[in-house]
C-alpha cells in the first residue's frame, strides 16, 4: 500500500476513478529489494543456510520454507515439497531420515510433467473466478486474452498528459457496455516474483500446506515441544536426553507458556453477604407488597392504585438490574507473559495485527484538533508498526477533515518518535502537555527537558496551523472548495459525491525523522447518492470493515470515536492477553474496556462518569457471559463480525454407568435410540445448508473449491451464498475466510486500492446480509447494543479490561442541555430495539445467549419506559400535599416493620454494593439523582418518538454531541441552553415545592393533629427535591452567581402563595358550628 499514491476518488456503479495527487508528488517510490523470505507454513522469515546464502528448502521450485519446517516434514511428514511434491534431499547439516540413501538424486518427475493436471487447474480456477466475479461473463475472456499494454483511464477517458508511473490505479476494461470494476496486477519488472507450481485441483488444500489450520497448529505445537525440551534439556545438564515430547510430567518451565490473564473473584467476605441481603430484599418485597395489595386506601383510591402500579414496576426493574450482577469477577492481566510468548528476541514480533477505526462527521461539532489529538495517540501506541493501521472515516466528506489530516501526518513524524524514545503517557499532545504532574518523574535521559520544550513548540506551532484550516473554513467559496492543483474537491455535495481514500501514511512511504516506520494512516469517505439510506454511523463503520479488510485485513479490530484518545500506550497489549490466549482466546468476540473522562468537574453534578455502570454493572455481566458493547474503546475479533457462530468447546467423552441391569439399557436404546438418530439426521440437514453461512470461517473456503472440482453446481451455490451474504467483492469474500488475516498474495497496491472503492459505494449492500446480519446492525441508532447482543446470540462471549491506568479517555457534555440529549438519543435507541424483531425478550432463543445475560439486555432495552410510572410517582406527593390524602392508610405495628425492614434492605444493598466494587458514596448517589433526571425527562421523550418512529414513520435526527473545550474547564457547566428536555423536571419541581408550602400552611392552620400525617406527605416530597437538585443548581447557572433578583422574587412568591393558602383555605370544608335555638329565657336578667 503506497503512502503517495495520492487521494483516489470514485464511484464503481458509475463506472468513475479519479487519481488527484498533492503539490510535489512524482509518483510512487519503487519498492526495496527484501533480503529475505517467508515461510509459506508458519510465517516466520526463511533465514539463511550455513554459508551465509538464503535457505532453500526445495532445489527444483524453490518454495520458501524454513529450516525448521523443513526438518520437521522430514521427520514427520510425508517428506516431499508442498509444493511440487518433489522429496526433500537433505541439506548439510541435517541429520539424516530413512529413504535419504535410497533416493538421494530422485526426483519427482511424474508430478513434474503433470500437464494433465495443470489444465484441469486452469480450468477450475476461471470457473471459480467466474463465479466469485460480479457477474459479468464477458470478464472472464477479458483476463484471459488481455493485451499486455493497457491504455490509462481516467472517468473513462484517457489522458495522454500525465506520465504512466503517477496512476495509482489501472482500470480493466469494461468490455461492450460493461459497467463492472475489476482489480488488474501491478506490473513491476523488477519485482515479478517466481511462477509457482500449479497444483491439483483434485487434492485438498491441506496436501500443500496451505489454509490448513492443522498443519498451523501442528507445526505450533511441534515448535512449542522442541522449544521445552531444549530447555529442560539445558537445566538438566543431560547430554542422553529421553526425547519423549508426551511426558505428561514435564512441567511448564517458560513462563511465555503461562496463562496470559486471570479471573480474580470477589472475596466472598464481600459478595456472599450481598447475595444474602439481596434474598432477604426479595422476601421483604413479596410481604410488601401483600400488605400493598391486600390495603387498599378507600378514600383515595386512584393515588393508591397508582401507586402500586409504579411499585410494581419499580420492583421488577430492579430484578432486571439485580441479578446480572450476581456473579461480579475482575481480570488481571499478565503483559510479560504476552511479550514472552509472542516476542522472542531475534525474530519477527508475532502479535496480530489490528485495524483501528476513528469515526467523525461534522468538523465543526467535533473539532479537527481533537481528532487528530486521537489520532496521533493511535500512531505511537506501544505496538509492533507494521502491526497498527489506523482508518479515518470522515462521514461528512469535509475538506477541512482532509487537510487536517494531512498536517497531522507531518507532524506525527515528530510527534512518535519523541514518544517511543521517552516513553511519555498519554500519547495525545493536547492532554499530554496539559497535565499537571511532575513530568521529570523516571526520566534520566539529560536530552529529555530540551527535546520536551522542543515539541511543545512544535506542537503549538501545529495548533496554529489546525486552527486557520478552521477559520478558512468558517466562509465557503460560492464554488466549492478546490485542492491545492486546483482539481475541484470530490466532496463539495456532502449527499451526493464520490468514495474517497487518501492513504497517508503506509508501508513504502512515510518515516520518521528518526528513519523508522510509521503506522499506516488512511482517510476514507464513502460514497452517498441521494435515494440511498446510508444508515449514519452504522453504516460508516460498515464501510470501514470492508475497506480495512481489502487492504490490510487484520484479525482484530479496535473502533474509537474521534474524542476518545489512547490514555494507555499499552491498551492494545491489555486487549491482546485475552484475544490471543490459546485456551480462551478462540470464543472471545470482544473485549470491552471502560469509559473515563477528562475535564469534568470534581462533584460530577450530571453523572457524566458513570461509575455505577462500567465499575458495578459491568462487572457483574463480565462473570456471566460479557459485557455489552457500549460503542467505543472495545477491540474486536473481525470474524465474529461476519456473522459466523463461535467455536464449540469440545464436551468430554459421556460415561456409562454400570449399575442398571443390561434388560433397562436395552430397553432405553430400544425406545429412545430411533429418536436420536432422526434428530442427528434432521441436525445434520440443517448443518448442511448452513455449513458456508454459519459454519467455521477457515472450513468455508476449502468446501468451495472442492465443489468446484466435485460438482459445478454446488459451487455456483455455495458461491452465490457468500455473495448474497457479503457482496460482490471476490476480493472481500476472500478475506472473510482468512481467520488470522492477511491480504491476497501478488496483489498491487493500486488493485488493492481500486477494490476498495468498490466495496464503499453506496448501492454495494444493496441485497446483502450488511447490518442485517453481518457487521455493524442497522435499525436503531445505539447500534453498539444491537451489535453486541447478536454476537452473544452466536454464542461469542466478550471480556470486561480494567486497566490499572485507564486505556482510553474521552470528553464528556458538560452542560445540562447536551447531557440530557445525549441521554436522550441512548433511550431512543433502546426504544428502537424494544419495539423492533430483535428485542431480547424474544429474540434469540435457542442459540447461545445465557438467561442472565438476556436480562441484562433486556433491562438495557425497557428501562426508558421506567419513566412514565417514574413521572407519575414523582407527582404524587404534591397531590398528597394539596389535598390531605395519602397513598397508604393507618400504618399498624405489622406493617410498619415491613416498611421499614424494606428501607433497611435498600441501604444495605446499596452499601454493600459500593463495599465490593469500590464506588464511592459521591459517585452512587450522583447516580441515583440523575437516574430520576433522565427518567422524568429524556427517556421520557425517547418513549414518545420511538412510538411516533415505530407506528407513524416520523424519524427523529439526534444531534452530534458537542466535543468543543474552552479555555475556561467549566465554562460549558453553567452554561443555560433552553430546550423542551427541560419541561417536565421544572414542572415537578415547581408543582411539589407548592404542595410543600401548601401543606405547611394547611398544619398551621389546622394545629397540632395535623402534623403527623404533614410528616410522612412531606418525606415523600423532599425525596423528589432532593433527586431534583442537581437540575434545579442547572437551572439557576453559575455557583454563587445566582441573579438576586431571582431569589427575591422567589421569597416574595413564596410569602404570598403561603399567606393567600392560609386565607382561602380551598381544599378543606368549612367547619359549621352547632344550630343555636332560642331557649326562652332572658339572659339579661
Amino acid at each position: 500500500m503506497e503512502a503517495s499514491a495520492g487521494l483516489v476518488a470514485g464511484s464503481h456503479n458509475r463506472n468513475e476513478l479519479v487519481v488527484i495527487r498533492r503539490d510535489g508528488e512524482n509518483g510512487p517510490k519503487p519498492l526495496k529489494n527484501l533480503s529475505g523470505q517467508i515461510c509459506q507454513i508458519c510465517g516466520d522469515d526463511v533465514g539463511l543456510n550455513p554459508e551465509g546464502d538464503l535457505f532453500v528448502a526445495c532445489n527444483e521450485c524453490a518454495f520458501p520454507i524454513c529450516l525448521t519446517c523443513y526438518d520437521y516434514e522430514r521427520r514427520e511428514g510425508n517428506q516431499v515439497c508442498p509444493q511440487c511434491k518433489t522429496r526433500f534431499k537433505r541439506i548439510k547439516g541435517c541429520a539424516r531420515v530413512a529413504g535419504d540413501e535410497e533416493e538421494d538424486d530422485i526426483d519427482d518427475v511424474e508430478n513434474e510433467l503433470n500437464f494433465a493436471g495443470r489444465e484441469r487447474q486452469r480450468m477450475a480456477e476461471a470457473m471459480l473466478h467466474g463465479h466469485m466475479s460480479y457477474g459479468r461473463h464477458s470478464d472472464i475472456h477479458q483476463a484471459d486474452n488481455a493485451p499486455p499494454q493497457l491504455p490509462l483511464l481516467t472517468n473513462g477517458e484517457i489522458i495522454d498528459d500525465i506520465p504512466p508511473e503517477q496512476h495509482a490505479l489501472v482500470p480493466a476494461f469494461t468490455g461492450s457496455g460493461g459497467k463492472r470494476i475489476h482489480p488488474l496486477p501491478f506490473t513491476d519488472s523488477n519485482s515479478l516474483p517466481a511462477q509457482p507450481r500449479s497444483m491439483d485441483p483434485s487434492k485438498d488444500l491441506a496436501a500443500y500446506g496451505y489454509g490448513s489450520v492443522a498443519w498451523k497448529e501442528r507445526m505450533e505445537s511441534w515448535k512449542q515441544k522442541q522449544e521445552r525440551l531444549q530447555l529442560a534439556k539445558n537445566e538438566n545438564g543431560r547430554k542422553d536426553f529421553d526425547d519423549d515430547d508426551d511426558d505428561p510430567d514435564l512441567p511448564i518451565m517458560d513462563e511465555g507458556r503461562q496463562p496470559l490473564s486471570r479471573k480474580l473473584p470477589i472475596a466472598s467476605s464481600k459478595i456472599n453477604p450481598y447475595r444474602m441481603i439481596i434474598i432477604i430484599r426479595l422476601v421483604v418485597a413479596g410481604f410488601f407488597f401483600h400488605y400493598r395489595v391486600t390495603h387498599p386506601v378507600n378514600d383515595a383510591y386512584p393515588l393508591w392504585l397508582i401507586s402500586v402500579i409504579c411499585e410494581i414496576w419499580f420492583a421488577i426493574s430492579w430484578i432486571l438490574d439485580q441479578f446480572p450482577k450476581w456473579l461480579p469477577i475482575e481480570r488481571e492481566t499478565y503483559l510479560d507473559r504476552l511479550s514472552l510468548r509472542y516476542e522472542k528476541e531475534g525474530r519477527p514480533s508475532q502479535l496480530s495485527p489490528v485495524d483501528i477505526f476513528v469515526s467523525t462527521v461534522d468538523p465543526m461539532k467535533e473539532p479537527p484538533l481533537v481528532t487528530a489529538n486521537t489520532v496521533l495517540s493511535i500512531l505511537s501506541v506501544d505496538y509492533p508498526v507494521d502491526k497498527v493501521s489506523c482508518y479515518v472515516s470522515d462521514d461528512g466528506a469535509a475538506m477541512l477533515t482532509f487537510e487536517a489530516l494531512s498536517e497531522t501526518s507531518e507532524f506525527a513524524k515528530k510527534w512518535v518518535p519523541f514518544c517511543k524514545k521517552f516513553s511519555v503517557e498519554p500519547r495525545a499532545p493536547e492532554w499530554y502537555f496539559q497535565q499537571k504532574i511532575d513530568y521529570l518523574k523516571d526520566k534520566v535521559l539529560p536530552s529529555f527537558v530540551r527535546e520536551r520544550r522542543a515539541m511543545k513548540r512544535e506542537y503549538e506551532e501545529f495548533k496554529v496551523r489546525i486552527n486557520a484550516l478552521v477559520a478558512k473554513a468558517q466562509k465557503v467559496p460560492e464554488d466549492g472548495w478546490t485542492m491545492q492543483d486546483g482539481t475541484p474537491w470530490p466532496g463539495n455535495n456532502v449527499r451526493d459525491h464520490p468514495g474517497m481514500i487518501q492513504v497517508f501514511l503506509g508501508q513504502n512511504g512515510g518515516v520518521d525523522t528518526d528513519g523508522n516506520e510509521l503506522p499506516r494512516l488512511v482517510y476514507v469517505s464513502r460514497e452517498k447518492r441521494p435515494g440511498f439510506n446510508h444508515h449514519k454511523k452504522a453504516g460508516a463503520m460498515n464501510a470501514l470493515v470492508r475497506v480495512s479488510a481489502v487492504l490490510t485485513n487484520a484479525p482484530y479490530l479496535l473502533n474509537l470515536d474521534c474524542d476518545h484518545y489512547f490514555n494507555n500506550s499499552k491498551a492494545l497489549r491489555e486487549a491482546m492477553c485475552f484475544m490471543m490466549d490459546p485456551l480462551m482466546g478462540k470464543r472471545v468476540c470482544y473485549v470491552q474496556f471502560p469509559q473515563r473522562f477528562d475535564g469534568i468537574d470534581f462533584h460530577d453534578r450530571y453523572a457524566n462518569r458513570n461509575i455505577v455502570f462500567f465499575d458495578i454493572n459491568m462487572k457483574g455481566l463480565d462473570g456471566i457471559q460479557g459485557p455489552i458493547y457500549v460503542g467505543t474503546g472495545c477491540v474486536f475479533r473481525r470474524q465474529a463480525f461476519y456473522g459466523f457462530d463461535a467455536p464449540k468447546a469440545k464436551k468430554p467423552p459421556s460415561r456409562t454407568c454400570n449399575c442398571w441391569p443390561k434388560w433397562c439399557c436395552c430397553c432405553f436404546s430400544c425406545c429412545f435410540g430411533r429418536k436420536k438418530k432422526a434428530a442427528k439426521a434432521k441436525q445434520g440437514k440443517k448443518k448442511t445448508t448452513t455449513a458456508v453461512l454459519g459454519g467455521p470461517p477457515e472450513l468455508a473456503l476449502e468446501r468451495i473449491e472442492e465443489g468446484s472440482v466435485k460438482d459445478n453446481k454446488s459451487t455456483v451455490v455455495s458461491a452465490n451464498k457468500l455473495e448474497k451474504k457479503f457482496g460482490q467483492s471476490p476480493v472481500f469474500v476472500k478475506s472473510t475466510q482468512m481467520e488470522n488475516g492477511g491480504t491476497p498474495n501478488g496483489a498491487s497496491p493500486a488493485s488493492l486500492l481500486k477494490e476498495a472503492i468498490h466495496v464503499i459505494s453506496c448501492g454495494y449492500e444493496d441485497k446483502t446480509d450488511w447490518g442485517k446480519e453481518v457487521g455493524w446492525i442497522y435499525g436503531s441508532v445505539t447500534e453498539d447494543i444491537l451489535t453486541g447482543f447478536k454476537m452473544h446470540c452466536h454464542g461469542w462471549r466478550s471480556i470486561y479490561c480494567i486497566p490499572s491506568l485507564p486505556a482510553f479517555k474521552g470528553s464528556a457534555p458538560l452542560n445540562l442541555s447536551d447531557r440530557l440529549h445525549q441521554v436522550l438519543r441512548w433511550a431512543l435507541g433502546s426504544v428502537e430495539i424494544f419495539l423492533s424483531k430483535h428485542c431480547p425478550i424474544w429474540y434469540g432463543y435457542g442459540g447461545g445467549l445465557k438467561w442472565l445475560e438476556r436480562l441484562s439486555y433486556i433491562n438495557a432495552t425497557v428501562y426508558p419506559l421506567t419513566s412514565i410510572p417514574l413521572l407519575a410517582y414523582c407527582t404524587l406527593p404534591a397531590v398528597c400535599l394539596l389535598t390531605g390524602k395519602f397513598i397508604t392508610p393507618e400504618l399498624s405495628n405489622v406493617a410498619s416493620l415491613w416498611f421499614l425492614s424494606l428501607f433497611i434492605c435498600i441501604f444495605a444493598t446499596s452499601i454493600l454494593e459500593m463495599r465490593w466494587s469500590g464506588v464511592g458514596l459521591q459517585d452512587w448517589w450522583r447516580n441515583e439523582q440523575f437516574w430520576v433526571i433522565g427518567g422524568v425527562s429524556a427517556h421520557l421523550f425517547a418513549v414518545f418518538q420511538g412510538l411516533l418512529k415505530v407506528l407513524a414513520g416520523i424519524d427523529t435526527n439526534f444531534t452530534v454531541t458537542s466535543k468543543a473545550t474552552d479555555d475556561d474547564a467549566f465554562a460549558e457547566l453553567y452554561l443555560f441552553k433552553w430546550t423542551t428536555l427541560l419541561i417536565p423536571p421544572t414542572t415537578l419541581l415547581v408543582v411539589n415545592l407548592i404542595g410543600v408550602v401548601a401543606g405547611i400552611s394547611n398544619a398551621i392552620n389546622n394545629g397540632y393533629e395535623s402534623w403527623g400525617p404533614l410528616f410522612g406527605r412531606l418525606f415523600f416530597a423532599f425525596w423528589v427535591i432532593v433527586h431534583l437538585y442537581p437540575f434545579l443548581k442547572g437551572l439557576l447557572g453559575r455557583q454563587n452567581r445566582t441573579p438576586t433578583i431571582v431569589i427575591v422574587w422567589s421569597i416574595l412568591l413564596a410569602s404570598i402563595f403561603s399567606l393567600l393558602w392560609v386565607r382561602i383555605d380551598p381544599f378543606l370544608p368549612k367547619a359549621e358550628g352547632p344550630l343555636l335555638e332560642e331557649c326562652g329565657l332572658d339572659c339579661n336578667f
